[in-house]
């Protein structure tokens, strides 16, 4: 083994480290002000135990991780870099003429391999357990949420509708009817107050079908009691109808639950069952790209680290260029949730809201390690 190969090794276990530790405290320290926060929230709930909240938070601890991830690589690394060039470890290495690159190609490959575990392993996990934790702080902390709490207790959801136009669609809204009602199967997913527009491609109204409720069966809508008023506003006898549908109950629940709940690997089949049933997937689409953007950016806090870290001590002014590299990793996370919020409302790209901070973090990186190894 050479010795750069050797080098990159030695550091590569140091930043390991490092990071690993300021993963681990960063999230148990930010777990500890959400359990404090539950515990407050479950002070009035008498149903609410402390077992419960500490489910709930345990629950949350995969979720917490994967947002600290590209933070507290960036911290850990710096912790890494700055104790390897306070002890002069690298300063001798470059004074013997090992290039920058070739030491840090192992810490790199460490940054690549959180993101890629993050991205791939813990994305699903986190997702799991955090579907969990919602609905039991749904069930518990909250006093409404979910279906019922939108648009004043209506439900508006948008399907293909190929009876009455090839290209066709349908517009069905309804209250959410409360679970547990009496002949109600378990799973069930039921709406009251139904009135149902099938327009065609064009958006011209071709019928209009109120009933008083609709239960969502295997392949289909049941409305019973309905009247079909046509396109000539005749009135059509009150019958129970059977409507052809794709959707399910979980999935108009998870079209309205944060994205965050949905594993890597299902997002994109999602998506598309999303846009096929009419649904907005912008909010998705950009969680999906950022998990495909967080190896990337990963990488470019190890670099960033490295960059800001490796100043000589005897220079002088290794405090600011620390604290520079900090503000560096805010400005990435401020600038971050700017281009989500431009991202969701339409104003750009989905892939361009997703990636723009980590192209920019990594252009940052490779700035500094340039004038920083060639002056």
């Amino acid at each position: 083994m050479t010795i750069t190969a050797t080098l990159s090794l030695y550091v590569a276990r140091r930043f390991l480290g490092a990071t690993f530790a300021m993963l681990a405290g960063l999230t148990l320290l930010i777990s500890l002000f959400d359990f404090i926060e539950l515990l407050r929230r479950a002070a009035a709930r008498p149903d609410a135990g402390f077992a419960l909240v500490a489910t709930i938070a345990g629950l949350r601890l995969p979720f917490v991780a994967l947002q600290i991830l590209p933070f507290a690589i960036l911290l850990g690394g710096i912790l890494a870099f700055w104790r390897l060039t306070r002890s002069s470890e690298l300063v001798v290495a470059r004074a013997a003429g090992i290039s920058a690159w070739g030491f840090l190609s192992g810490p790199l490959i460490v940054a690549l391999l959180f993101g890629v575990i993050g991205t791939m392993a813990v994305s699903p996990l986190s997702s799991a357990m955090l579907a969990r934790a919602e609905r039991l702080d749904y069930a518990y902390l909250r006093a409404s949420a979910g279906l019922t709490a939108i648009a004043g207790g209506r439900l508006w959801l948008r399907q293909a509708d190929r009876g009455l136009d090839p290209q066709g669609v349908a517009i069905l809204s309804g209250r959410p009817a409360a679970a547990g009602r009496p002949n109600e199967r378990p799973g069930e997913f039921t709406l009251t107050d139904v009135s149902l527009w099938r327009l065609s491609a064009g958006d011209r109204p071709l019928a209009r079908i109120e009933a008083p409720r609709a239960r969502l069966l295997p392949g289909r809508w049941v409305l019973e009691d309905s009247v079909t008023f046509n396109a000539d506003r005749s009135a059509g006898p009150r019958e129970t109808l059977s409507f052809p549908t794709d959707l399910t109950p979980d999935r108009i629940e998870n079209s309205f639950a944060s994205p965050d709940t949905l594993s890597f690997w299902a997002l994109p089949g999602f998506i598309a069952v999303l846009e096929a049933a009419g649904f907005s997937a912008v909010r998705h689409q950009l969680h999906f790209q950022s998990l495909l953007a967080l190896p990337v950016l990963a990488a470019a806090m190890a670099l960033l680290a490295a960059g800001f870290s490796m100043r000589p001590s005897r220079r002088g002014g290794v405090a600011q260029m620390i604290g520079a590299g900090v503000s560096a990793g805010f400005a990435l996370f401020v600038l971050d949730k700017i281009t989500s919020e431009f991202g969701e409302a339409g104003t750009l790209p989905v892939e361009l809201a997703a990636w723009a901070p980590t192209i920019a973090g990594l252009l940052l990186a490779l700035a500094l390690l340039l004038h920083l190894e060639d002056g």
